[in-house]
């Protein structure tokens, strides 16, 4: 059976990483980062700034064709979320925020490697994700009520 499933690398990173990084998602401050990024043609988002991004555009369009507004919004209210989110970026590659399994073998594998050898790389935490609904979480219903 064909691999049908799309995947996502995210990196969870210091407090100090993290500052850097939002104000230079190629790391050019930081070679290392950097040089691994370019090989993938890869550049990292902010998930914070990503979902500021969703609550800014939704409120500007409408937000009832934004299902996940209200939990977006919620969440960079929370200043909890708002620390852990600040502390975490997506991998892009080529543009797109989910790619092949190759792809995502090659960058959780050079990242993961990043991180156990250079403390200075100031990666804490490599995760995978698909897009295989059975193993994430659903939008909540739009009442705000369970997930589907």
């Amino acid at each position: 059976m064909q691999d049908t499933w799309q995947f996502q690398i995210r990196i969870t990173v210091s407090d100090e990483r993290a500052s850097a990084l939002r104000a230079d998602p190629e790391a050019k401050s930081y070679a290392p980062l950097h040089d691994l990024l370019s090989r993938h043609n890869a550049a990292l988002v902010c998930q914070f700034d990503a979902f500021a991004g969703y609550v800014a555009e939704a409120e500007r369009a409408g937000t009832q064709d934004y299902p996940l507004y209200e939990w977006t919004r919620q969440t960079i209210d929370n200043p909890e979320k708002k620390a852990k989110y600040l502390r975490s970026f997506t991998v892009y590659v080529d543009g797109e925020q989910v790619y092949a399994r190759e792809t995502a073998d090659s960058l959780e594998a050079a990242l993961a490697s990043l991180s156990k050898q250079d403390r200075e790389a100031g990666i804490d935490r490599v995760f995978r994700y698909d897009t295989n609904p059975a193993n994430n979480p659903q939008p909540p219903h739009a009442s705000g009520g369970e997930p589907r």
